[in-house]
């Protein structure tokens, strides 16, 4: 996007207006009076952004009449400007009114390297996009480009003079690498080292080093390093940096140099995201001016529950307990939450459609990735905000041959896709969809719902209810469950006090209403909730050890 890379918003904002109303021709004649202006402005004076705003588009702006923009600012968004707007009229290089130069072509005709043209560049050197066969690329036109060299021939002619390497300087240098590499160094640690022992940059040896293996290349100093990494090789090397593997390990096992490692990586990068799907409700808003203003950022959290779940017989678990963490979402939150989840839906993949052919990649790529974040972020809310519905809709729908928590899991699945294919723009409560959703999920998976499915149900029991025993001995295993309940609290004695509170608060025991989280807990002791389930696991295993010493078997689990 074109405005994600402006230093100063109002200029973005200008760059925005132009690209929406002007017309091509307008366009073009506001990117010659910018590539004119380039050459004027002075990185250390401070303008007056009514006074550009006028010199561009010739209409002398009323917003913004105090505001001043940095001679530094203004030189780097006027690149962006004449960039973006010459890219927004699609100009072919060959249909150009005189030659256009490219990046190789300047490097070459001043002898220096393609990342000083680039510094050029930030100096006044305004280059525009142009379409190159099938590929768009930065090109400058041959007048602007000597109108460059007239302003600053000292500062080319030294860059040409650093830059070039002597005869016996490139052959020690080859001399020297070749030495070092066949002792084993790599050719990362060769060009610095090389860079230090002649004080040229790192660039220039590297570049040295890599002509000379181009043109001999039956004399290479590095005759490995040239060899292309196969897709897994380059795969493994992108995950080692997501997972925080430090590129100078990733340099010395695979024998490239750090530039080529990021560029692996970005390479990668760029392939994953093209190849991940992006489904989005389109919206015809979405395309609107001032869209993002309309949409603007919603947060991502919802309010605390109003109530506490009813649990009149202490047997909720607490799995159960912490889905109503969140509360429900009324039907304008929820409204708004798919309305901005679909929104950064669409941004993502408009900008992923664009990948391959652009030039700011990395920008790209990041800009893309926050946006899905976000989005996800917006769909972890809906999904947490929608368990309860879940458990409402398999308890209902519970069946002897079917088990309860497998029914919670399917129907978690299944409330996954439906807020990923629900259409918020026909004004159904997404409640209604995700139930029914979530029934004809369970009318394929349990026998005989197909046939008889209820649509209505009311009551008040709680998500887990004991069926009545109606086995002859039902008393006498109360009595022996009752006989172990007694010995339990014995023996829960020998434990520590830290490890007797937690166990007795996560398995509800001594009287109390109904367990405890683990959050819940670890709030209780001081501690983490990670510290927590180790305290638990320890009680467990000793209560275990001391169980199985008098013959009890214990069947509690964390």
């Amino acid at each position: 996007m074109p405005g994600t890379r402006y230093r100063n918003p109002a200029m973005k904002q200008l760059a925005d207006q132009q690209l929406r109303f002007a017309p091509v021709s307008v366009r073009m004649e506001q990117v010659g009076r910018a590539e004119e202006l380039a050459f004027t402005v002075n990185t250390r004076q401070n303008y007056s952004y009514p006074d550009l705003c006028e010199k561009l588009t010739k209409y002398r702006a009323e917003m913004y009449p105090n505001l001043e923009v940095t001679g530094e600012d203004l030189l780097h968004d006027l690149r962006r400007f004449i960039e973006d707007l010459s890219d927004s009229a699609n100009l072919i290089a060959d249909a150009a009114p005189e030659p256009v130069l490219t990046l190789q072509d300047l490097s070459k005709r001043f002898n220096v390297s393609e990342k000083t043209v680039k510094r050029w560049r930030d100096r006044g050197l305004a280059g525009r996009r142009y379409l190159f066969g099938k590929r768009k690329r930065v090109g400058f036109l041959t007048s602007l480009v000597e109108q460059f060299e007239q302003l600053n021939s000292e500062l080319i002619s030294r860059s040409s003079k650093f830059t070039q390497v002597t005869n016996p300087e490139r052959e020690f240098i080859v001399r020297r690498a070749r030495r070092l590499a066949r002792y084993g160094a790599s050719p990362t640690e060769v060009t610095h080292r090389l860079a230090r022992r002649t004080g040229r940059a790192v660039e220039t040896i590297r570049y040295t080093l890599k002509a000379f293996d181009e043109k001999y290349s039956d004399a290479r100093v590095f005759p490995n390093a040239s060899q292309p990494l196969s897709d897994e090789h380059r795969r493994m090397i992108f995950k080692a940096v997501r997972n925080g593997t430090p590129i100078r390990q990733l340099v010395e096992k695979y024998g490239r140099t750090r530039s080529s490692i990021h560029r692996i990586v970005n390479e990668y990068r760029a392939k994953v995201l093209i190849e991940q799907p992006i489904d989005y409700i389109p919206s015809d808003e979405f395309v609107l001016p001032d869209v993002d203003e309309l949409i603007s950022e919603l947060p991502v959290e919802v309010g605390a529950p109003e109530h506490a779940p009813i649990d009149s017989q202490g047997e909720l678990p607490g799995y159960f307990a912490d889905l109503y963490a969140l509360a429900l979402l009324t039907r304008e939150e929820e409204r708004q939450l798919f309305r901005r989840m679909n929104y950064l839906k669409f941004k993502a993949k408009q900008l992923r459609d664009n990948l391959a052919a652009s030039q700011e990649r990395i920008g790209n790529m990041n800009e893309i990735e926050r946006l899905l974040e976000k989005s996800q972020a917006i769909k972890n809310v809906l999904i947490r905000s929608n368990l309860r519905l879940v458990v409402s809709v398999a308890r209902k729908h519970r069946r002897q041959q079917a088990g309860f928590f497998e029914m919670i899991s399917d129907g978690n699945m299944t409330l996954i896709r439906a807020i990923e294919k629900f259409d918020y723009l026909r004004g159904t409560k997404f409640s209604t969809y995700a139930t029914w959703a979530i029934m004809r999920s369970y009318a394929r998976s349990i026998p005989a719902e197909g046939t008889q499915l209820e649509r209505f149900r009311t009551g008040t029991e709680v998500v887990l209810t004991d069926e009545e025993d109606s086995r002859p001995a039902a008393s006498a295993d109360e009595k022996l469950a009752a006989d172990k309940y007694e010995t339990l609290g014995s023996i829960l004695g020998q434990l520590n006090e830290r490890e007797q509170e937690a166990i007795s608060l996560r398995f509800a025991l001594h009287g109390l209403s109904k367990p405890m989280t683990l959050e819940q807990i670890g709030d209780r002791l001081g501690v983490s909730k990670e510290r927590t389930r180790q305290i638990i696991n320890t009680g467990l295993e000793k209560l275990r050890q001391i169980a199985g010493d008098i013959g009890l078997e214990l069947s509690l689990d964390d």
